[in-house]
């Protein structure tokens, strides 16, 4: 089951769109700074070749995989099968922000259903693929979507949520600076 590969695989494409969670993980190069992990959901992955993934990365309370990707890029996507034969999934690879505005926003962002949150698009060059068993992940059953992120992305609306990015998102908790500044 388990093992290395150099690209993305059909079946490793097919695995990752069947997902409704994966998760994002980046560190800075001070080993005093802290070592982000971050879940998310919804329907904000995409494969766009054997070695080119991307996420719709909406705004919330930190911008660490920002500010992580500025200074060194290294970032690790995981995806863990909760249901159907057990598996494992990491991708690793070197990313960046794309914001909008930047030229290659337009070629990406039609891809994705975008919303009023999405404050960037991590794009991420994979070079090492690794599936591994997934025996202890439990067995859990998808119940749906929360809908809490798009009452407060309406609540705070256009101006709210640009003003929270630049009070939240601009530096990391490490001190960092993000691709917002």
């Amino acid at each position: 089951m388990g093992g290395f590969h150099d690209h993305i695989r059909e079946q490793e494409k097919e695995f990752i769109a069947k997902q409704k969670m994966f998760f994002v993980a980046t560190a800075p190069l001070d080993e005093q700074h802290h070592i982000n992990l971050s879940p998310k959901g919804s329907d904000s992955f995409r494969v766009l070749s054997e070695n080119r993934v991307a996420y719709m990365d909406l705004v919330g309370s930190g911008n660490e995989t920002s500010a992580h990707l500025l200074q060194n890029g290294r970032i690790t996507f995981m995806f863990c099968s909760y249901d159907g034969p057990p598996n494992i999934l990491r991708l690793y690879g070197k990313g960046r922000a794309i914001l909008p505005g930047d030229e290659e926003w337009e070629e990406i962002a039609p891809l994705f259903q975008l919303r009023l949150s999405t404050r960037q698009i991590i794009v991420a060059d994979v070079h090492k693929i690794q599936n591994s068993c997934g025996y202890s992940v439990p067995l859990y059953e998808y119940a749906g979507e929360r809908d809490h992120a798009q009452k407060w992305e309406d609540k705070k609306g256009f101006a709210g949520l640009k003003t929270y990015k630049q009070e939240k998102n601009r530096i990391s908790i490490d001190g960092l600076p993000t691709a917002l500044y």
